[in-house]
């Protein structure tokens, strides 16, 4: 189980880079360029930092789904994601625009982004973490 929990991670953690790269990178690059005061110039960001982020917090989505889901499945994976996906894209999307002066368009892309990447990740994790 050890293995298969170590491949999970491994595997969350690429899609949701691939993912974040194709949303935050391409898709969403003219509106960060419109909303250019908001954010720090490329050359500030930490990316090492936000790997980090990305790999603590693919751990922490893989143990909870290992740790806490008691039948584990390709259809479980998916409930999880889908049921985690839409917490943290409501509060990335909308938390986020109820208190920075983000447009409304952000705040769905946010959302919507985040929803989908937490599906791809339990069907990831349900495909790979079994009963």
């Amino acid at each position: 189980m050890v293995k298969r929990t170590l491949w999970a991670i491994v595997a969350v953690f690429i899609a949701w880079s691939i993912l974040d790269f194709i949303l935050h990178g391409l898709l969403l690059r003219p509106i960060y360029v419109n909303t250019a005061s908001l954010w720090r110039p490329m050359d500030q960001m930490n990316m090492p930092l936000m790997y980090f982020v990305t790999l603590v917090f693919t751990v922490c989505f893989v143990l909870i789904y290992r740790l806490l889901v008691g039948q584990k499945s390709l259809a479980s994976g998916i409930r999880f994601g889908a049921l985690f996906g839409l917490a943290t894209g409501i509060s990335m999307g909308f938390g986020s625009y109820s208190y920075m002066p983000i447009p409304l368009t952000l705040a769905w892309s946010w959302f919507l982004g985040s929803w989908i990447e937490a599906i791809t990740a339990g069907a990831i994790v349900g495909a790979i973490v079994k009963s």
